[in-house]
């Protein structure tokens, strides 16, 4: 018989990077203050809005009461199980959807706002998502985006794209350390880009996911 071919909603699979994501970042969050920059993210968010790339479900609880509902797409099996759980216990209305970044299961125009926090990183095709986002939006609707981005430095750059080109997408399930995700939410063809730039921890040595961008853009 031959092998079952994976379709798109199965077709992240990282058990045991999903296992320990599951498991530690709520503390790993809130030892380096990813939890505040969650909620700053979420806290102007109103009427209907998908998250792209939900993982566990960490930010279901930030999200406030003006949301109306979270569609909340997330490819990773053992991830998406968490992030159910998680939904049954938030605040807003929360339905836990297969799917991929680069096809969507959504309808054109659906959404007031889409929420991606540590996914562009890892998506196999950022610009592919970017357009399927803009897609998903309304005509003025809000990408609001929390991510890890290619650092300043030329050391910690070069650093970076070693690590992008062996170990780190293997480790940290297809996580990559050096995108400019900035320009890419650019030439994807949102406007009104406003943001600012964070060091994740704030204190201490840097990592190569130190650089970290929080911020909004709009479809036209």
């Amino acid at each position: 018989m031959a092998p079952r071919r994976r379709s798109a909603t199965d077709a992240v699979h990282h058990p045991v990077f999903a296992r320990y994501y599951a498991r530690f970042a709520p503390a790993v969050d809130e030892r380096a203050g990813i939890g505040a920059h969650r909620a700053e993210l979420l806290a102007s968010l109103s009427g209907r809005v998908a998250e792209v790339g939900a993982g566990s479900g960490l930010n279901f609880g930030r999200y406030p009461a003006a949301v109306r509902e979270v569609v909340a797409v997330e490819p990773e099996p053992l991830l998406r199980r968490a992030a159910r759980d998680a939904a049954a216990h938030a605040a807003v209305p929360v339905r836990v959807v297969p799917g991929v970044a680069e096809e969507l299961p959504l309808d054109s125009g659906a959404f007031d706002a889409v929420v991606v926090s540590l996914v562009l990183c890892s998506v196999g095709d950022p610009d592919r998502a970017l357009a399927e986002i803009r897609r998903v939006l309304r005509p003025g609707g809000r990408l609001c985006f929390y991510e890890h981005v290619r650092a300043d430095g030329t050391a910690m750059a070069l650093l970076q794209r070693s690590l992008d080109r062996t170990v780190w997408p293997r480790l940290f399930g297809g996580c990559h350390t050096a995108r400019d995700t900035v320009a890419a939410i650019g030439a994807a063809g949102f406007t009104e880009l406003s943001l600012r730039r964070l060091r994740v921890p704030e204190k201490g040595a840097s990592t190569p996911v130190s650089a970290h961008v929080l911020g909004s853009a709009r479809r036209p």
